[in-house]
């Protein structure tokens, strides 16, 4: 009998709004007609390179002019700062846009949900950014925004946050939030990762696997957050590897599975929160130079050895141990291991993964031991708040000088 999660009580819980989802191959074919419902007048927000340089960029272009839809165009090359996401907004303030549409990976669609998020507001970024801005309330409204991601990770699509950032010695990486930043449409083509290159798809996976984990061990999950995450990565366990190492069924069944994973990824972190190794991405983001990807790569497998043994240790939320052992006998396809061998499988299988992707060490990327400590005094957010159990700095620490 598979080993699914049971229902052993439904306590109170909370669901966020979700934006209109439309998932499955081609459907970006649906976008001026979905980009029309909102008005004519369009910002549309792209990363540097890939979708601008496919065909499907002339082909969207046409389709628009087809549609009467005009367009000013703004490129997103790397993670969106405050500063950035402010010039473009006064400079398309009066332009009356209709809806945003925000097309490329986590950077470009966070980019599009900050700048939707304050064309109608004329308040800058820093008024509302969590921890660093000047703690004002976010007054809205939003303009419409229309999310389409070309990578599978961030699950920025269906989140209610716009993660901006700062890098360098006094560097930050904090979100803008709200439920009426939440994308109106989300449409999810897994055409769109056709070209991906390998080391991009296993670092983008590797957040989104972190994400589904991390919420479905969250403090703030529920059942309907749980069951999400469940499937997620049920999708991303048979999807993965097959888009990683190619073949004849990448397209169709590896795209697919992964680009679904990630989108349950971003509903389920959007309604129950994350762990410990979104709650490190975040100073190490600001700090050094190191993409999202590959801190969660990187860190997964140890942060899951010391959270299981933190647990073990202290007999704190035993449900929690119940919950890392499922996701053990899933990765691991071996339905009749006990709890403890599962939860060992599962770190084992998650350090087998780090070493087949060569995910790269934090000091490749600069960071040396004298850094720790400025990195866990950083990495108490909101993410950190929602592990299964609190970690001390002790154990952060190590936790990171196992991956220096």
């Amino acid at each position: 009998m598979p080993d699914t999660p049971r229902l052993e009580g439904i306590g109170a819980f909370r669901l966020s709004p979700l934006p209109e989802i439309h998932f499955g191959c081609q459907t970006l074919e649906r976008l001026p007609a979905l980009i029309v419902r909102h008005g004519k007048r369009i910002l549309l927000v792209t990363g540097r390179r890939s979708f601008v340089n496919s065909p499907r960029w002339p082909q969207l272009q046409a389709a628009l002019a087809e549609q009467g839809v005009s367009w000013q165009h703004v490129s997103v090359a790397e993670e969106p700062s405050p500063r950035l996401v402010d010039e473009v907004v006064a400079a398309h303030r009066g332009a009356g846009i209709d809806v945003v549409v925000a097309i490329g990976g986590g950077s470009a669609l966070d980019a599009g949900k900050a700048m939707a998020g304050l064309l109608h507001t004329g308040t800058s970024v820093m008024d509302h950014l969590e921890g660093v801005g000047r703690g004002l309330p976010y007054p809205g409204p939003a303009v419409p925004l229309i999310a389409v991601p070309t990578t599978a990770g961030t699950g920025s699509e269906a989140t209610r946050n716009a993660v901006l950032s700062e890098r360098g010695p006094e560097g930050f990486k904090k979100s803008l939030r709200d439920d009426r930043l939440m994308a109106r449409v989300a449409l999810v083509d897994p055409d769109l990762l056709a070209g991906c290159p390998a080391d991009q798809l296993a670092a983008n996976g590797m957040d989104a696997f972190t994400q589904l984990l991390e919420s479905y061990l969250s403090a703030n999950s529920s059942p309907p957050t749980d069951a999400l995450a469940w499937s997620g990565m049920q999708a991303f366990c048979q999807g993965f590897w097959t888009a990683i190492e190619g073949g004849p069924h990448a397209a169709e069944e590896g795209y697919s599975g992964i680009a679904y994973a990630s989108l349950m990824s971003g509903i389920t972190l959007a309604q129950a929160g994350l762990g410990a190794v979104h709650g490190l991405a975040s100073p190490l983001g600001a700090f050094f130079p190191i993409p999202h990807g590959a801190v969660c790569g990187t860190l997964l497998a140890e942060a899951t050895a010391v959270n299981i043994a933190a647990l073990r240790e202290r007999g704190e939320a035993p449900e929690a141990l119940t919950k890392y052992a499922r996701v053990g006998r899933l990765l691991a396809d071996s339905p009749d291991l006990d709890d403890r061998q599962a939860c060992d499988a599962l770190v084992n299988t998650l350090r087998d993964w780090t070493r087949r992707l060569a995910m790269p060490r934090l000091g490749a990327f600069g960071m040396q031991e004298s850094d720790l400590p400025r990195v866990v005094a950083n990495a108490r957010g909101g993410s950190m708040k929602t592990n299964p159990l609190v970690l001390s700095d002790e154990e952060l620490s190590a936790l990171l000088a196992s991956r220096l």
